[in-house]
Formats: structure tokens, sequence, C-alpha cells
């Protein structure tokens, strides 16, 4: 099954927005941590990869034709969801590790990402 024009370009789309918000989380890291008086954070620093890495790259591949099933709306909802759960998660540790703090709430992020991600992938299964 291949996918059609039309679903190649939203794919495209959804890899467009997902720069968009990977150059966003950059410049806002960039300028999170300008006024952090020299307090860096990893976390703070890389949290536009997991949009650009988890987001663009693989509606880019779906794009170019490498993968050749389009995910329903619903599967893709849950995806988009686990991809700014792990964002924002990532972005808050970096935030309490520049304040100094830290916070037993910021594994809630990363579970309940993987939760929505094995949600995307089993209800992509299941439909296909």
């Amino acid at each position: 099954m291949y996918i059609s024009d039309n679903k190649k370009r939203q794919a495209v789309r959804i890899a467009g927005n997902y720069i968009a918000t990977s150059l966003f989380c950059a410049l806002f890291g960039a300028v999170y941590e300008l006024f952090s008086h020299e307090v860096y954070s990893y976390s703070m620093i890389y949290a536009f990869a997991i949009p650009l890495a988890g987001g663009a790259l693989p509606f880019l591949a779906i794009a170019m034709g490498h993968i050749r099933r389009f995910p329903g709306r619903i599967s893709r909802s849950l995806y988009h969801a686990a991809i700014t759960t792990f964002t924002i998660g990532s972005i808050m540790k970096g935030v309490l590790e520049i304040y100094g703090t830290t916070s037993a709430l910021l594994p809630v992020y990363w579970i309940a990402g993987g939760l929505l991600i094995a949600g995307a992938v089993a209800l992509n299964i299941a439909v296909y």
C-alpha cells in the first residue's frame, strides 16, 4: 500500500510544524539560559532534539516513502501528545535544574509519554 500525494503533503506539513517547534525550543532554551546566571541544564539545552528526532524525522520518512503506512488520526494525535509530553518534561526538568531544585513529579512526564507512545503504536497496529 502506497501513501497518496495528499498524505505526503500532510506528512510534510506535520514535519514542518515539528521543525518549527524544535526551533522554538532551541530559542527558548537559549534565552532562558542567557538569564540563568551561567547555570546550565542539558535537559534544557537538548529539549529541541525531542520534537526534531521524534516528530520531524518520522514524518519526513513517511513523506519520502521510507514508511509506507500513514497512521490514522487518533494514532497521530496520541503520538503528538507523547512528543509534546516528552518535550515539556525535558523543559520542566531543565527549569528545575537551573533553579536548583528537584520534583518528585518529573518521572510522571516520562511515564505518561511512554504510555501515549505505546497507545499510539498499539492503535496503529490494531487498525491495520
